[in-house]
């Protein structure tokens, strides 16, 4: 069985956010803390993982994404804030 994860991360002062999902955690997370993916990430320097669920099943993750995309800012603050209050870098416990 293989996990997917539907992610948020953001940049230094937590003004942007960006929701993305991928089979591989550790490697994306890798790709946006080296700039090795050109697009939003890069340009606003999305490198801070602030929230990831796990699933394992890839319609759900694809669902989520799409659904966490269409939410208001508000409402993904608070979604952040129920599992990492302080907003930090949870790359670093994966």
């Amino acid at each position: 069985m293989k996990d997917y994860y539907i992610y948020i991360l953001s940049n230094w002062n937590n003004k942007v956010l960006y929701i993305g999902a991928t089979n591989n955690l550790l490697r994306r997370i890798y790709e946006h803390k080296n700039h090795l993916i050109e697009g939003f990430t890069d340009k606003y320097n999305c490198d801070k993982l602030v929230y990831y669920e796990v699933t394992s099943d890839v319609n759900s993750a694809i669902a989520r994404e799409k659904q966490l995309k269409n939410w208001r800012r508000d409402k993904k603050d608070c979604l952040i804030n129920l599992k990492n209050h302080g907003w930090r870098d949870l790359s670093d416990e994966l």
